[in-house]
């Protein structure tokens, strides 16, 4: 597929676009951000790419497609068929309305310009897909354990902050040496009622700070690369970012986006600091004449399995579908492994609160016995 000539006009449009481009981009991975939800953007293409693959105009299927939403949506959608009837092409209203991503405008217009359109939107609908897919399977698992583990939490806050204090009245009435558990179970109940405004305070802080540093470099690499290190959380992390950059890479290669700018957006979309780092650094020696494989070999974050089938797809020039294969195979076991610690999580947290629950109670009640087989 020749796209010379897209080629020779995207670098022309890279120049009138590329002011606040990260910040845009980043966006698109984020909650809250003003853009349009990944469940409508995945309907929107679904039903725009199977209309127009059937032979319908962009004019017309702009209009069905718009009779699937409501409010706001409708009026979006409105917007953009008013927009493309006046004479803009699809790619340019996208980009215009700010409620998609630059991954998408640069997608869509390929689509334009290869004459490949509804194919295009057929990709970006199974992106989205995938991407919803993937982050309902991890929500789905990780949410009963930590409800149970919050429960639990408040529970032994509870006791400890209201039920215990209630017990150090009665002993200190009685007077008397307390057991060396009911002691520490005391002193830690005095430790919390004296300063659990300070560690509230502490709390916001963490939280406060965490908001002004995000977007900062150095704040980016240190969460990063302390993420990576923390044992079964970091192995689940880097595959969710590897079957991400491999499912974009797959859909930005099946468009006939050219290497180096694919690279460039995949890097400006996905804001984890190993990606962006590596993929920057992969452009430059990419530009002196190093293969993919090559440059992403150099960096630790990439597994060797990752390379072996990225340097056989150079080889056998198909990126888009060992990319898909990578993606699938990395989403797979990010949800296996997901399920497994859930599973292994729920008990450890039961077995976890009725130890802690045991403990307190036995202690309150343990002087109590004392006291009683002394009279």
């Amino acid at each position: 597929m020749d796209i010379s000539s897209f080629q020779h006009k995207k670098k022309v449009r890279t120049k009138h676009t590329a002011v606040g481009l990260l910040d845009f981009m980043n966006r698109d991975l984020s909650f809250g951000d003003g853009q349009l939800p990944d469940k409508r953007k995945q309907g929107f293409y679904n039903e725009l790419g199977t209309l127009i693959r059937s032979g319908i105009d962009i004019s017309t299927a702009l209009e069905l497609t718009m009779g699937s939403y409501k409010g706001k949506d409708e009026l979006l959608f409105a917007s953009i068929r008013k927009q493309v009837v006046e004479g803009k092409s699809l790619s340019e209203t996208l980009e215009g309305e700010q409620k998609f991503s630059r991954y998408e405008y640069f997608s869509v217009r390929i689509g334009e310009e290869t004459g490949r359109l509804g194919e295009v939107l057929g990709e970006l609908s199974k992106y989205y897909k995938s991407r919803i897919s993937q982050r309902r399977k991890i929500i789905a698992a990780i949410t009963y354990p930590m409800l149970v583990l919050s429960t639990s939490l408040a529970a032994i806050f509870f006791m400890i902050k209201f039920v215990v204090p209630m017990f150090a009245d009665v002993f200190q009435r009685f007077g008397g040496k307390l057991p060396y558990i009911t002691g520490l179970i005391l002193r830690i109940s005095e430790w919390l009622d004296s300063y659990i405004y300070l560690i509230l305070v502490f709390i916001i802080a963490v939280v406060i700070f965490y908001f002004i540093n995000k977007g900062k470099p150095w704040f980016k690499r240190g969460s990063a690369l302390l993420m990576l290190k923390i044992p079964l959380v970091g192995d689940i992390l880097r595959k969710i970012y590897l079957a991400r950059l491999a499912n974009t890479m797959r859909l930005l290669t099946g468009t006939s986006t050219p290497l180096l700018q694919a690279m460039k957006m995949v890097r400006e979309m996905i804001s984890f600091y190993p990606i962006e780092h590596s993929l920057a650094a992969a452009e430059k020696e990419i530009l002196v004449g190093s293969s993919l494989s090559d440059a992403l070999a150099k960096h630790n974050f990439y597994p060797e399995k990752f390379i072996q089938m990225i340097r056989i797809a150079e080889e056998v020039n198909r990126l888009e579908y060992f990319f898909e294969q990578l993606s699938d195979q990395y989403t797979e076991e990010v949800e296996y492994k997901t399920n497994a610690i859930s599973g292994l999580l729920e008990p450890l947290i039961i077995i976890f609160l009725g130890l802690a629950v045991g403990v307190i109670l036995i202690a309150m009640y343990l002087p109590m016995f004392q006291m009683s087989n002394s009279f």
